[in-house]
C-alpha cells in the first residue's frame, strides 16, 4: 500500500509541476510577417517593436519621424529614420507597409 500512495503522490507532484510551468510560461509574441504587414503610419510602438530588427528605440524614432514629417507617405521613407540603412531597410521592407493617412474632409463640398 505504501507503494501505491508513494506512486499516487509523484504522480500528483509532476502533474501539479507541468501545470504550473505552463501557466508561468508568458504568452507568445507576436511578430510582423510578410504576410501581416506593419503598417508605419498607423502602429504603436509596441507592434513596431515586434519585426524582427526593430527594437523600442528604434521604434520610437519610428513614430517620432513620423509625427514631424506627417506619416510615412512609401517605405523607402524609413531610411530617413536614423539607424535605417538600405541594408536594414532591404531586411524589413517585406514586413512593412505605408497606407496614406485618412485626412478630415469635413466641412468641404463635394
Amino acid at each position: 500500500m505504501t507503494r501505491f500512495l508513494m506512486a499516487a503522490l509523484v504522480a500528483l507532484a509532476l502533474g501539479s509541476t507541468a501545470v504550473s510551468a505552463q501557466t508561468k510560461s508568458p504568452a507568445p509574441r507576436s511578430t510582423a510577417t510578410a504576410s501581416a504587414p506593419v503598417n508605419l503610419n498607423t502602429a504603436t510602438a509596441d507592434q513596431l517593436a515586434t519585426i524582427p530588427g526593430v527594437g523600442p528605440k528604434m521604434a520610437e524614432r519610428i513614430i517620432d519621424y513620423r509625427q514631424k514629417n506627417g506619416g510615412f507617405k512609401k517605405v523607402e521613407d524609413l531610411m530617413n529614420v536614423s539607424g535605417v540603412g538600405e541594408k536594414s531597410f532591404l531586411k524589413l521592407k517585406p514586413l512593412i507597409t505605408v497606407t496614406p493617412q485618412k485626412t478630415d474632409r469635413a466641412g468641404q463640398n463635394p
